[in-house]
């Protein structure tokens, strides 16, 4: 029986307040007996931490680019993929840090294969159940906040402090010397830098006043020299920054810097284009979160067909009428769709969605590769289909954690070559 099973089945036996209670010793040991068993493998390796609500999967592809070009052998790990060394595989877990000793394995495989430096995504959610104990962190990248997993964490405060917590632990690192960086465009970006005030950088829009963000590529200047990134959107402007504000600190340089953005390939899942030959354009984004999904339609000056799903079930409930407020505001015709229900009713999350929609036009097609379909055929020259909410997920879960496979980007492929 697997370990998912076991725990699903002890949380319905035992009584809520009881479980909720020993929920932090358990997830205590593990962080500690995973330390134990793979030898502290952080003690030996350059390791960056990467957090906040939106950009941390960026941030960390960015990283592990610039820190590869500068001759380290860097391992990554992200909500997208794990690399070590060069080698990659896709991150099946539909979680960006797994738990149950996978950061201290993660560290040792690193350590194993020659590995320098790793750059790790650390979530609310990993810090709340203690996987980033016992890593000895070198530094942190901080990109922004907004409300997200208030049902998890019980409030905004607490959300936050679950961030903060990481910080902590990078303020408190047994290595000699920590590095903060802090996005100070956020009303928050300065409790973090306070975290750590003797080698503490902020970053801001202010640092490329003349940048300019094109409609796939976004141009900068980086010390005397301008470089073109295979990014686009505002928000990727400041996942850039924060990039090389953190490169920086540690001492790389501006031309390796630039070489590095120069080549950066982009991301699948983020803003990610598909083109079958379609006169149309398909961009496949993760954007989960008012914020994102208000981001990524605003990278675009066109007529929007807006395939949208909603939060997982059983969490944010709230933000679902405020998602679907941003797309009632951004897109011409919007298409609601399953996304990732868990045990929740799939249709009341489209409702309640559909309760922030009240101009635009509005089909509900549940299944979300007809909704896909859908969406393709109602494109005209020139539009913009935007696919959001999955991204690179791997999976469509849905009761007691039934698993379906699921691309999008492979979807709306399939799709569009039976049509051209």
């Amino acid at each position: 029986m697997k370990l998912e099973t076991i725990l699903r089945i002890i949380k319905k036996l035992v009584p809520t307040r009881v479980f909720t209670f020993f929920q932090p010793a358990y997830h205590f040991v593990l962080a500690c007996l995973g330390a134990i068993l793979y030898r502290f493998p952080g003690r030996t390796l350059h390791v960056t931490a990467v957090t906040g609500t939106k950009g941390k999967t960026t941030v960390t592809e960015l990283l592990g680019a610039i820190f590869t070009e500068a001759g380290y052998t860097t391992a990554t790990s992200s909500t997208l993929r794990f690399t070590i060394a060069g080698e990659e595989e896709r991150n099946m877990y539909k979680m960006s840090l797994p738990g149950r000793f996978f950061l201290q394995r993660f560290l040792r495989r690193a350590h194993n294969a020659g590995c320098t430096h790793v750059i790790v995504e650390v979530t609310s959610e990993a810090a709340k159940q203690y996987r980033h104990l016992f890593v000895p962190f070198d530094g942190l990248v901080f990109t922004n906040i907004t409300p997200e997993h208030i049902e998890s964490h019980g409030s905004f405060e607490k959300y936050l402090d679950a961030k903060l917590s990481i910080g902590r632990a990078v303020a408190h690192s047994s290595k000699r010397h920590t590095v903060i960086v802090a996005n100070t465009d956020d009303a928050h970006g300065r409790d973090f830098l306070a975290l750590n005030t003797t080698r503490s950088f902020p970053f801001s829009f202010t640092d490329a006043p003349n940048a300019r963000v094109d409609v796939d590529t976004i141009t900068l200047p980086v010390g005397k020299t301008s470089v073109t990134v295979n990014l686009s959107g505002r928000f990727n402007l400041a996942n850039i920054l924060a990039a090389i504000r953190y490169a920086r600190a540690w001492g790389i340089t501006d031309e390796t810097i630039c070489h590095a953005l120069k080549r950066f390939p982009g991301i699948r899942g983020r803003m990610e284009k598909v083109d079958e030959g379609q006169n149309f354009e398909v961009l496949v984004d993760y954007a989960h979160t008012p914020e994102s999904l208000e981001a990524a339609y605003g990278a675009r000056n066109t007529r929007k067909i807006c395939i949208l799903g909603g939060t997982g079930g059983g969490r944010d409930r709230e933000k679902r009428a405020r998602m679907g407020r941003v797309a009632n505001a951004h897109c011409d015709h919007i298409i609601l769709t399953d996304e990732d229900p868990y045990d929740e009713d799939p249709e009341q999350i489209v409702r309640d969605v559909k309760e922030g929609i009240s101009s635009t036009p509005v089909d509900i097609i549940m299944d979300r590769r007809e909704a896909i379909a859908r969406g393709c055929a109602l494109a005209q020259s020139n539009d913009t289909v935007y696919i959001t909410g999955k991204g690179t997920d791997p999976y469509i879960v849905g009761p007691e954690g039934k698993k379906t496979s699921w691309d999008d980007a492979s979807v709306v492929r399939e799709v569009l070559q039976k049509k051209y």
